[in-house]
Order: structure tokens, then sequence, then C-alpha cells
């Protein structure tokens, strides 16, 4: 055994942390891979198995025959006669089987060039199992690891000794990788396949977010808060639902923690994904109240046998209940189990509607003109005569789709009317507070007036010099 050999043995028990043992026998089995491609024949020998003494670095190789008589020695590569085996074993008999030394001249110097890919070869098979073996029981756990290079678009994970994949199935779309990379991953699984067992990471699984809350909620940890759900659209989005074991204890307040401590670290690990903690409860109606939220629902309906939930908001409310790409509904959905159906609330709408056929139809009649002028009129922003008023006659034209003539028309019979309007809406107040002022007028004298109106122009000249 070469000292390039040595040096292997030692640097897989050492470096990979291969057990001794396990080198030696890959060692074995190369030099028997090699005496066979070297030796005519001996791919018939059934049984050959290598000795190798570590001390002297001397390699031998027996073959193990079954002892036959002299007249019925036939397979010379698997039998021996037994007068030839008693010059070995002198007790030797019949069935009996006796190991004889096949080992060829030079064997180790020209066995050790055949055998060391061989040797490789097993004892990359042999890291491979250490790989499933240490990591088997680690499915679920999160680990840390370097990013050390790029297939196609799948991410090799330095973890130390072993190396894993984070597959393009389990990235974070919004996340982007350089080499040299230190980050957090989950173990999705160890697969046995017959290229050797693989380590599959993920950053998008929605486990990682579990462990995670794990880590870093104390309460969850020791059971006094439960994860019932997790709904998650990685880079995104993710909603959490908690329960409490205790009374005492709250459970969004306990994953939140003090000033969103907790919380944030959270997010920070998850490059700043939204993160909602919702409180768990078994009535869908009352869950799916705060799964929606922040959008505030008006009415909800069950359909327990399909497990459809229907709720109306209304229609301000609409794209908070349905969230940015439908993700608000939908992540609602996937925590609960059901199916969840948002639309707005039309009961609301018909009584717009009715609001808007009833001004118009007053307008109508204030202005003269037929109920479908008034519609146009007042969805153009005349809600109500006053407005009408205030709009120049080219905008009542263009609302209407008439000339400037019948829109001048309809104007000056607004102008009036917002007048009369208002002068009948204004408050009786000052007439309630006076009225013997309106009914005992005080008389002036003309040059009580007179004087009146000189002191009344003497401040207007002032102003003007001013």
């Amino acid at each position: 055994m070469t000292n390039d050999i040595v040096a292997l043995i030692d640097y897989y028990e050492k470096e990979k942390g291969i057990d001794r043992d396990k080198v030696l026998a890959a060692l074995e089995f190369a030099f028997i891979s090699a005496y066979r491609k070297m030796v005519p024949g001996a791919d018939a020998i059934e049984e050959l198995h290598a000795d190798v003494d570590t001390r002297k670095g001397d390699t031998s190789i027996h073959a193990t025959l079954s002892v036959v008589a002299d007249d019925d020695y036939i397979d010379k590569f698997n039998e021996v006669p037994v007068s030839v085996a008693r010059k070995n074993k002198p007790d030797a008999e019949l069935g009996d089987t006796v190991a004889f030394n096949v080992t060829p001249k030079n064997f180790g110097r020209i066995a050790t060039q055949t055998a060391k890919q061989t040797m490789m070869q097993r004892l990359r098979m042999a890291e491979k199992e250490m790989i499933y073996d240490e990591y088997k029981d680690r499915a679920g756990d999160i680990v840390s690891g370097t990013v050390r290079r790029f297939e196609k678009s799948d991410v090799l994970i330095d973890l130390g000794k072993f190396e894993g994949r984070i597959p393009s199935r389990e990235r974070v779309v919004t996340e982007e990788y350089n080499i040299g990379d230190r980050i957090r991953v989950y173990v999705v699984a160890v697969e046995n396949e017959a290229r050797g067992p693989e380590i599959i990471l993920s950053r998008s699984h929605p486990n990682f977010v579990r462990r995670l809350f794990e880590s870093e909620v104390a309460e969850i940890a020791d059971n006094t808060v439960e994860l019932r759900g997790i709904a998650r659209e990685a880079g995104y989005r993710t909603k959490v639902a908690v329960s409490s074991n205790d009374d005492k204890v709250d459970p969004v307040g306990a994953c939140v923690g003090l000033r969103g401590a907790r919380v944030k670290n959270i997010v920070r690990e998850l490059n700043n994904e939204k993160v909602d903690i919702i409180r768990w409860s078994d009535d869908p109606a009352e869950f799916v109240v705060d799964a929606l939220k922040p959008a505030n629902i008006r009415t909800i309906s069950l359909d327990k046998e399909n497990k459809v939930v229907s709720v109306t908001v209304d229609e301000e409310e609409l794209s908070k209940a349905i969230g940015r790409r439908g993700q608000n509904a939908r992540l609602s959905a996937k925590l609960m189990g059901w199916d969840v159906q948002v639309s707005k609330d039309e009961s609301q709408h018909e009584q717009f509607e009715e609001r808007v056929t009833d001004a118009a139809h007053n307008l109508a009649e204030q202005l003269e003109i037929n109920d479908e002028m008034a519609d146009k009129l007042f969805r153009a922003g005349g809600a109500s005569i006053d407005l009408v008023a205030q709009m120049p006659a080219e905008y009542i034209a263009q609302a209407l789709e008439v000339d400037e003539e019948q829109a001048a028309v309809i104007l000056s019979k607004a102008v009036p009317a917002a007048a009369e309007t208002s002068t009948s809406e204004a408050p009786a107040t000052d007439q309630e507070d006076a009225p013997e002022a309106a009914v005992e007028p005080v008389e002036e004298t003309p040059a009580e007036s007179a004087d009146a109106s000189e002191d009344a122009a003497e401040p207007k000249a002032e102003s003007t010099e001013a």
C-alpha cells in the first residue's frame, strides 16, 4: 500500500469523518476489483477477499476454493483437487474449503493505480450514506449554510461537511442569492436516491415560518400558545392562526412581542415579507372576520356542508377584503380550509341608486327637463340645484350632449331656483330673536340718513387712499 493511499485513508477518516473500518472496506473492495480486471478469468471466481496490512503496507488476494476429488476436478476457478489442497492444508477433506493466496507479482504497485478510482467511488458512497444517517432525522429543522454555487436555477448550500440543494421550486421569487451569502434554510427532506442521498432545502416552505415562530416565541415552544395554521405566499404575505391553551395568555400578543420585537425578527429573516397574526376561532363566521382584516364585513353566510363562506362588504372595502392580486382572500381560504367568496353589498348599491333616482327626479322638476337628462346632470356632478347653478354652460352642454343655447336655458332656470332654495333653507333665528324689530321698524329722518351715508363713505375713501 503506497503512501498516497495511506494519506487518502487519513483524509477521509479525519476530514470527512468516515469510519476507518469503512475506509479499509472500500480499499479491500477496490483491490478485489483491480485483481478481477488484471487476471484473465478471475471474474469466474465466486469468493475473493483482500487482506490489507496497514502496518507493513502489504496487500494479498485470497481465493476460497472447494476441495473435490482428483477425478471430479472441472472448475479450475472455484475448485481444487484434494491432492493439491492437502499440500496447503494436510487435513483437507472432500467438500472442505481452502483459502489460496492468488496474489500476482508486483500486484501492490500495479493495483494501486487501478484501485484508486474504485476506492474513491466507494468512499463517496460511504460519505453519502453518512449524510443520510446524520440528516435523515433532521428533516423539519432549520440549518445555516453558505451559498456555494448555482446549478441552473438551483442553489447549492455548504452545510459544513455536507452540501444541500435548494431547488427552484423551493426558492423565494423575491430573493436574490450571491455566492458567500450566509442564510438559514429549512430541511424539507433527505432523499436517498440511486445516485446517493440528497439534502433538499427550502426558503419558501410554510413550515420555515413555523420553525421561526417556535424559535422566537417561548410560549409556542412550551405549548402555551399553539400554531393552528399557516398560509403562505412566499416573498409576499403570510397568515398565521394562533390559539392559547392558557386563558391568561394572549396568543397574538405573545407572538408579536414587546413593541413587536418578536415578529420583527421573523419579518427580518423573511426579508420584510408581510406577516398577519390572527386569533384562531372554531366558529368560521368569527374567524373569517379576523382573517379578512383590515376590511369591515357587512354580512356573512355559511354553507357548512360544502365548506363555503360568503361575505359581503361595502364597495369601498372590496379591494381591502380581496387584497393585492387576491392574496388576502386566497390566504384566508387556505388558512380556514373553506372556500371564501367576497362580494360587494348589492343592497347598499341599490339604496344608492334609489337616492340617485329621487335626486335626479327633483332636478328634473326644478329645471323642467326629462328624468334621463337630470340623471346625466346628477352623475356629472350636479348632485343638487346649487351645484348645477355653479356649473359653466359649456360643461352642462357637454354632460347633456345638447347645444350651449339649451344649456344656457337650463342654467338660467337653475340660478334662481338655487337662490330660492337657499332663501327658503336659511335659518329664521334673526326673525325669531327680534320679532319686535320686524313689526315696528325704526324710522329715520332724511338728515339722519344722509349723515349715515356720509359716515359710511368716509372709511371707504380712506381705504381707497391707502
